[in-house]
C-alpha cells in the first residue's frame, strides 16, 4: 500500500461515525500484545473506567493501575520481610522462597482479579524489583542479549545478534532507576552520588557496568551493562563464529606457549576481553598468572591465578590504588605471566619494562583501530607516565617488548572478526616496522543479509618468531603459513 493510500485509509477511519477518537484499530495498535495488555481485562472487570491513550509510547491508565498494584505489593512485602532481606543466615534459595511465599499472600489480599498468567507475571516483576535489577533482570537473564543500555527511565536499548534495538521494558521513574544503580554499585563497595556521579562497577557474573547520573546525565541517569557469558567462550566458539580461522588459532596457541608478548588491539565492543580470555586459556596449568584489571572481568580457567583489581579514591580522595601501582607490585609476586586487562595510561611503560626484563608471555589489550595505530597509542600512553623520554627510546622499547599485535574489528554486520595478526619486526630508522601474518579478506563481499563472507587469511609470510618455536620444540602445521591455502595471489 502506498503512502497516499495509507493516508486516505486513515482519513476514512477518522470519519467513521461513532468511532471513539482515542481508540486504535487492529491495524494501528502497537501495544496489543505487551505484558500489560493481558492485565487490562482484569482491571476492566474490577470496575475501572479508563480511556485509552492515542500514543502507543505513552503509558495508559490501566498500565498505571497495574504499576500501582505492583508498587503496593512491593511496599507491603518490604514492610513484612524487609528486615530479613539482608539476613546472612538465609541462603539464596531460601530468600527467594520466602519472598515468593510472602508475595503470594500479599496478592491474595488484593482486590484486583488476576488470571494465572497475570499473577505469575506480576510475581516475577515484584521479585525482580525486590531481589534483582527491576525491569533489567529479564534482559540480563536472556543469553542472546549481549549489552543493555539505559538512556533514562523510559528508554532501554539492547544489543542482540550484534544489532541495536529498543526494548519494551522501562523503569517506573528516575528514582526507580537510581535505586537499581545504587543496588549494583553498593554490592562491590562503590558509591554514586552528586559528588561522584560516574562509576564503573560489575555484576556478580562479571558483567561490566558503567553508570552516570545527573547533573552529568542531562536526560536522566544512564546505565550501560556489557554482559559476559556465564560459560566463557572457548577457541572453538570463536572459530565457529568466524572470529578466528583454525590456522590462526593454531598460531596464537603456539605464540602463547612460546611466551611471546601479545597485545590485543581493537575498538570499543570489538571483543578484546573475550579474545584475551581465549588467549589466556592457552597458558599451561603449571604457571603462576597475575591478572590486573580496573574491574575484574577475565574468567581464567587455570587454578594458579592471582586476581588484582584497582581501587578508586574514597570520599576523602584518599586510598586510590591505580593499575600502575598494581603492575609495579605484580613484579614482586613471582609471576610467570602478567595479564593486564587494558592499558590506558602510564602503566603501559611499566608493562613494557616488565616485558623487557624477563617477564615474557605477558598479555594485554589496548584501544586502537589498526596495528599501526596500536603502536602509536602505546607511544602516547608511555608519554602519559610523565617520564621525559625521547620518542626513539619509547619506540625501541615497544619494538623490543611486543612480539605480536592481534587486531579485532566489529564489522558493520555486527560480527566481531580478527582482521589482522601482525608481527612487530623491529626498527628501521625512527619507525617501528610491522609485518602482517594474517589479514581479513574483505574482497569476498557480503551475502544477501549483509553479512561479510570473508575470513582471515594467511599472507604466506613466515614470521621471525617461528625460530623461537623451533628452539622450544613447538610445532605448527605447514598450512598455517601456506599462501595456497589462503587464496592469496590467485
Amino acid at each position: 500500500m502506498s503512502l497516499s493510500e495509507r493516508l486516505q485509509a486513515a482519513q476514512r477511519r477518522q470519519q467513521q461515525p461513532g468511532r471513539p477518537s482515542g481508540e486504535h484499530s487492529a491495524e494501528t495498535s502497537q501495544d496489543e500484545h505487551t505484558p500489560a495488555a493481558t492485565t487490562r481485562a482484569a482491571i476492566r472487570k474490577s470496575g475501572a473506567n479508563v480511556k485509552k491513550q492515542t500514543s502507543p509510547t505513552t503509558p495508559t491508565e490501566p498500565d498505571d493501575a497495574l504499576r500501582k498494584l505492583k508498587d503496593q505489593a512491593a511496599a507491603t512485602l518490604f514492610k513484612r520481610i524487609g528486615a530479613r532481606l539482608n539476613d546472612p543466615s538465609l541462603g539464596e534459595q531460601q530468600l527467594h522462597s520466602l519472598v515468593r511465599a510472602e508475595l503470594n499472600a500479599v496478592i491474595e489480599k488484593s482486590s484486583v482479579p488476576l488470571s494465572t498468567e497475570e499473577r505469575r507475571r506480576l510475581t516475577a516483576e515484584v521479585q525482580d524489583d525486590v531481589l534483582g535489577y527491576g525491569p533489567l533482570q529479564r534482559l540480563l537473564d536472556d543469553p542472546d542479549i549481549t549489552e543493555v543500555m539505559v538512556n533514562g527511565p523510559e528508554m532501554i536499548y539492547i544489543e542482540k545478534s550484534g544489532q541495536l534495538q529498543r526494548a519494551a521494558s522501562r523503569f517506573a521513574s528516575e528514582e526507580h532507576l537510581r535505586l537499581v544503580i545504587e543496588r549494583i554499585v553498593s554490592r562491590i563497595g562503590r558509591r554514586i552520588d552528586e559528588s561522584s556521579p560516574m562509576v564503573d562497577a560489575r555484576l556478580s557474573d562479571g558483567s561490566r557496568v558503567n553508570a552516570v547520573i545527573p547533573p552529568l546525565a542531562f536526560n536522566g541517569s544512564s546505565l550501560t551493562i556489557r554482559k559476559f557469558s556465564k560459560d566463557p567462550f572457548k577457541v572453538d566458539d570463536l572459530i565457529r563464529f568466524g572470529t578466528l580461522s583454525p590456522e590462526m588459532a593454531e598460531l596464537l596457541d603456539a605464540c602463547v606457549a612460546a611466551k611471546l608478548n601479545v597485545i590485543v588491539s581493537g575498538g570499543t565492543g570489538s571483543g578484546k576481553t573475550t579474545l584475551l580470555n581465549v588467549l589466556s586459556s592457552f597458558i599451561p596449568d603449571g604457571e603462576r598468572i597475575v591478572t590486573i584489571e580496573d574491574a575484574v572481568e577475565l574468567q581464567l580457567q587455570q587454578d594458579h591465578v592471582v586476581r588484582l583489581e584497582s581501587r578508586p579514591p574514597n570520599v576523602e580522595g584518599k586510598g586510590e590504588v591505580s593499575i600502575r601501582d598494581l603492575v609495579r607490585n605484580s613484579l614482586r609476586m613471582r609471576p610467570d605471566r602478567i595479564v593486564v586487562g587494558e592499558v590506558r595510561g602510564g602503566e603501559s611503560l611499566d608493562m613494557l619494562q616488565a616485558m623487557n626484563t624477563g617477564h615474557d608471555g605477558s598479555l594485554s589489550t589496548v584501544h586502537a583501530n589498526s596495528p599501526r595505530d596500536a603502536v602509536a597509542r602505546l607511544e602516547t600512553l608511555v608519554l602519559m607516565a610523565g617520564m621525559d623520554l625521547p620518542l626513539r627510546a619509547i619506540r625501541e622499547q615497544i619494538a623490543s617488548a611486543v612480539d605480536l599485535i592481534v587486531q579485532l574489528t566489529r564489522l558493520r554486520d555486527g560480527t566481531r572478526r580478527v582482521t589482522a595478526v601482525t608481527e612487530v619486526h623491529g626498527m628501521e630508522g625512527q619507525t617501528v616496522t610491522l609485518q602482517d601474518v594474517f589479514v581479513f579478506d574483505y574482497s569476498a563481499g557480503v551475502d544477501d543479509t549483509g553479512r561479510f563472507l570473508g575470513k582471515p587469511i594467511s599472507t604466506g609470510i613466515r614470521p621471525r618468531f617461528t625460530d623461537r618455536f623451533a628452539e622450544l620444540g613447538i610445532t605448527v602445521s605447514p598450512q598455517v603459513f601456506a599462501e595456497s591455502a589462503s587464496g592469496l595471489g590467485r
